[in-house]
């Protein structure tokens, strides 16, 4: 078994969990995505996660936004190229929803639909931190056209790594990260960090909080026993075959 970023394949059933947008049919898989400002070690934790599962059995599809699908990493490029600069946010915004919807479409929903374990680097709660809350762009419009872009889907659970701004960008540049948004102003960042907090509180049951600002090990433990106790009530009730 292997973990792949791109194209989907195989079967195997899953947890019955997810709801698409206005009745569409339950979808089989399980969904799982990863949050945080720069520096907050989200690559490599879903880099860890989604190893731990394939060794546990899981058919397992890894992926990122953006940058998902061969058309996402188009848009990836031209959303991370310092040179891009200054892009309107509403551009920068609909880019992300370009992005997504394809992502969703072409790879998202059709793993979960054959029973596969989806692990997300970035998502939606990403466009409202970064978009909604740090540019300052309108988040009841941000949401409402989300939806439409994800075909109403969302994720069984979401981890946020939270840490201190400044030591995440020192994080970065330390391992010489540099892209558009490492660029942008201290305050910038410290909106968004207050939004992924804020969207925190408003959905505690998806988006655990984990303290990132700890060492690796130690943080990729806290993860571990979230993703295994939840797996394992799911187990209970319909299982992962």
């Amino acid at each position: 078994m292997r973990c792949r970023r791109e194209e989907p394949g195989g079967g195997g059933k899953g947890v019955q969990l997810l709801k698409a947008v206005e009745g569409d049919p339950v979808v089989n898989g399980f969904f799982i995505t990863f949050e945080g400002i720069e520096g907050s070690g989200k690559t490599t934790q879903t880099m860890r996660l989604a190893d731990h599962l394939i060794t546990s059995g899981l058919d397992v599809v890894l992926t990122r936004e953006p940058g998902g699908t061969m058309l996402g990493k188009e848009i990836r490029k031209l959303l991370l190229d310092p040179a891009i600069d200054p892009m309107p946010p509403i551009t920068e915004l609909f880019l992300y929803f370009a992005d997504r919807s394809e992502h969703v479409e072409r790879l998202i929903k059709p793993s979960l639909e054959e029973g596969k374990v989806v692990v997300c680097d970035r998502f939606s709660d990403s466009t409202i931190a970064y978009q909604g809350y740090g540019r300052g762009l309108d988040l009841e419009e941000i949401i409402t056209l989300d939806i439409i872009a994800r075909s109403g889907l969302e994720p069984n659970l979401t981890i946020l790594l939270d840490m201190d701004v400044s030591a995440g960008l020192e994080r970065n540049r330390r391992a010489d990260k540099f892209d558009r948004f490492e660029a942008e102003e201290l305050d910038f960042h410290r909106r968004v960090r207050d939004g992924y907090l804020e969207i925190a509180r408003k959905n505690p049951e998806r988006i655990k909080v984990v303290d990132a600002g700890r060492g690796e090990q130690e943080v990729w433990e806290e993860i571990r026993a979230i993703v295994t106790d939840l797996i394992s009530m799911r187990q209970e009730g319909n299982g992962f075959n």
